[in-house]
């Protein structure tokens, strides 16, 4: 493969996750294209990210990356010279990917290149023609059914020829090369929920993690257009991700009011699955557990049967099941501040608990510990703690080899990292040994 590389790095910046969101909402992504480069552009401000070229052309696996896409203008002017569909207004308005056009059309022919959803009349839908050679417009309904019959002026200056596929992602180092991935996709223009929510609660998350500086894990942020750029992704890094990549999230749909939902890793009762589900039960909001299903966003390629790595999605709405999906509602009005940052606490101690999952062994297995001996018989995280008796007890009792950090927290309706602390003190202490 002919890869170009290049970083990009990172800015202080303490742009909210919302108004990274504002600055990235008016941009027109696609597949392929300098929106997508714009996009890299505002993210870097707070990821130092690492950027790959693919060349139009590349194999990878069965799909071949397309030709780059970029578009300047596109219109309709009607027969009373008034101009309809303007891309300039909205970028919902032109089918995503439509080769350039330049023609005069009657109304009956025109309508075989205009979309809307009748069952919506006040919305802009999103389309695309990727890799069918087309071009098309998107429409409210309600201004679909005012076209009057005449003769239209289409314009579409748009170019798809070779270039590149553009990704990106970058690496924060843990104490083991063993990797956790957090991936978004970057491919969708204005639609704040479905794709951007992700993309912002990522960079927030990097933020975070990249503070810590002492996490167990190695965690690779990913930033590609969905479907082909995961797919390219996995070609150029297959080895890493078949030796070192355990797990992984990907996160989208994040940002509207709804319950949250989970859908599970295809193995389902994989670590993360278990932790995902203590989250959200200990978080306090309403939630659904939901079975690995295909077809899907990216989990779908990470978790291919080659790969099989097993990888969660938590969401808000999911995918297709809200009726601003894929349309111009799907805006900055329906995607709150508030609920990002309620999501980006519940992938913060999705990550904490992850990355606090061991086994122990009791080094002092016969009978009970007499904790005041070893000045534990009070708690030495909160002192006034009523049930840190019940805590270190079953900490103790369950340090068998047998039974994870994980699986002990949810014994005792914790987070898995309140648990890690105290077995950290008995660790330092000599009283439990890390598998």
């Amino acid at each position: 493969m002919n890869i170009q590389y290049s970083i990009i790095t990172e800015r202080e910046n303490d742009n909210t996750m919302y108004q990274m969101l504002k600055e990235l909402f008016p941009i027109c992504r696609s597949i392929t294209g300098n929106g997508v480069r714009e996009s890299l552009e505002i993210i870097s401000k707070q990821v130092p990210i690492r950027i790959t070229e693919v060349p139009s052309g590349t194999k990878c696996f069965d799909w071949t990356v397309p030709h780059e896409w970029n578009i300047k203008s596109a219109f309709i002017i009607g027969p009373d010279g008034q101009k309809i569909a303007d891309f300039s207004e909205n970028n919902l308005h032109i089918v995503n990917y439509s080769i350039p056009f330049s023609g005069t059309l009657e109304l009956e022919e025109l309508r075989t290149h205009i979309h809307s959803i009748p069952s919506q009349p006040d919305v802009i839908p999103y389309r695309t023609t990727y890799y069918r050679r087309n071009w098309g417009f998107c429409m409210r309904h309600r201004d679909f059914l005012k076209l009057k019959k005449g003769r239209y002026r289409v314009l579409i200056k748009s170019t798809l020829k070779p270039g590149s596929l553009t990704l990106a992602d970058a690496i924060i180092p843990g104490k083991t090369k063993k990797e956790i991935i957090v991936s978004s996709y970057i491919c969708h223009p204005s639609l704040a929920n479905d794709s951007l929510s992700g993309v912002v609660v990522a960079a927030a998350l990097y933020k975070y993690l990249r503070r810590r500086k002492c996490s167990y894990y190695s965690y690779r942020f990913i930033f590609v257009p969905e479907t082909i750029g995961a797919i390219a992704y996995l070609k150029i890094h297959k080895r890493h991700f078949l030796k070192n990549v355990i797990c992984g999230l990907v996160l989208t749909c994040l940002g509207d009011s709804g319950k949250f939902n989970y859908k599970r890793t295809r193995q389902g009762d994989h670590a993360l699955d278990k932790i995902c589900e203590n989250v959200l039960k200990r978080s306090g909001h309403p939630y659904r557990l939901r079975n690995f299903w295909v077809p899907g966003s990216d989990e779908r390629q990470y978790s291919s049967p080659g790969f099989n790595i097993p990888v969660g999605s938590i969401m808000r709405s999911v995918y297709g099941e809200f009726k601003e999906y894929h349309t111009s509602a799907d805006n900055l009005d329906y995607v709150k501040e508030k609920n990002l940052e309620e999501t980006f606490k519940i992938y913060k101690s999705v990550i904490e608990d992850l990355d606090n999952n061991f086994y122990y062994m009791n080094t002092k297995p016969f009978c009970e510990l007499h904790l005041s001996k070893h000045g534990l018989g009070i708690s030495p995280l909160k002192k006034d703690d009523p049930t840190y008796l019940r805590k270190i007890l079953t900490l103790l009792n369950f340090s068998d080899g047998r039974h994870s950090l994980r699986e002990i927290s949810e014994m005792l309706d914790v987070s898995t990292e309140e648990i890690a602390k105290i077995a950290d003190i008995l660790e330092n202490k000599k009283i439990l040994r890390k598998l």
